[in-house]
């Protein structure tokens, strides 16, 4: 059988891993992982399939349009899904200029090269290319108390992390209305899962509830995110580059919304029961509330009923199940996350130079 090539950009980081994890264990694609392996990035995350002969890694920045026309001459791939991007809002507030580098001008290279190769193909290939751009529902702003974004939803950015990729979602396109390039857009909600970087809520909370520290909460812990399971994420990205229909915009969320402050508390409920503290308190009894995130957006939800429609997904790991499996993952697996708090990450504070 011959395989499909897909590269995927950003492979190294918490979706892109997950992608490349369950693209290659499919066994019906030939992937190539194109990754600069900045802090979030770990190579450690795609160890499971790295001999696999369906898998090859590159390391290079989508900035770097000399590397990416080389793989794409080289690779000559059939599918792009693009995943590479600076994505943690706190650290977008202490320092910008890379979101604008990273997430701007590299999914601009990236278009460009992607186009002049495009341009290249000959038929039937030229028709059955796609470009998948991943994006975050953050572009869409702050909901109320009530609503769901939709594809519809006008955009309002509210960090410099989601001006960024505000701007990189307008340029793909552009790239599809100005030049043809058959492009697929999704927005995502909030993910979590095994491989997640500590900086994150989940995950850090996770970590630092084991160690015994303080749980931080940013103000009043009543901001609203609507949660999906990587997996779950994954299964519906595969859904839009196999079948969705070029220059659309599918939202993809897990109907599972929850406060931060929830979200905390289950995990401290599933820890209590699956590792008791020895002096027999709840781990919730760590939970501290701290001065809350700059700008912080209230609440964000997705409407995933065209994903739902058009495409047959549905997510599949309800929230306190994914939270169940996270938990343990992140118990059996300190081989993957302690390197990192000795070195990228050490669990402090970010997003306070204001």
């Amino acid at each position: 059988m011959t395989k499909t090539r897909i590269l995927v950009t950003g492979g190294a980081g918490f979706i892109g891993s997950a992608l490349v994890r369950r693209l290659v264990a499919s066994g019906r694609y030939q992937v190539l992982n194109f990754d600069k392996v900045t802090y979030a990035g770990n190579l450690a995350s795609v160890k499971s399939v790295e001999s696999d002969p369906g898998y090859a890694f590159c390391r290079a920045d989508v900035c770097d349009a000399a590397a990416v026309r080389k793989a794409l001459r080289e690779f000559q791939p059939q599918i792009i899904t693009h995943l590479a991007a600076e994505s943690h809002v706190d650290r977008s507030i202490d320092g910008p200029a890379a979101f604008i580098q990273t997430n701007v001008v590299g999914t601009f290279t990236l278009l460009s090269e992607t186009l002049d190769y495009w341009r290249g193909l000959g038929e039937p290939f030229k028709s059955a290319f796609r470009f998948h751009h991943i994006s975050t529902d953050e572009v869409f702003g702050s909901l109320g108390t009530e609503g769901c974004f939709d594809e519809t939803t006008a955009y309002s950015p509210r960090s410099p992390y989601s001006a960024s990729k505000a701007a990189s979602d307008h340029l793909v396109r552009a790239w599809t209305h100005t030049y043809g390039l058959p492009t697929l857009v999704t927005n995502c909600s909030n993910n979590y899962g095994p491989f997640h970087f500590p900086e994150k809520l989940i995950p850090l909370v996770i970590i630092k509830a084991l160690a015994g520290e303080p749980l931080p909460i940013y103000g009043a812990g009543d901001n609203v995110r609507d949660w999906l399971f990587v997996d779950d994420h994954v299964r519906a990205l595969m859904r839009v580059f196999e079948a969705g229909a070029p220059g659309e915009t599918y939202l993809i969320g897990g109907r599972s919304e929850r406060s931060n402050l929830q979200v905390v508390e289950n995990i401290c409920t599933r820890l209590d029961h699956i590792k008791p503290r020895a002096d027999g308190r709840s781990y919730a009894d760590q939970i501290t509330f701290v001065a809350d995130r700059p700008g912080h957006d209230h609440r964000y939800a997705i409407d995933p009923a065209k994903l739902e429609r058009e495409l047959d997904w549905t997510p599949e790991v309800a929230f306190e199940a994914g939270i169940d499996a996270t938990v343990r993952w992140y118990m059996a697996n300190e081989w993957w996350w302690r390197p990192i708090l000795s070195g990228a990450y050490a669990g402090e504070r970010l997003g306070v130079n204001v």
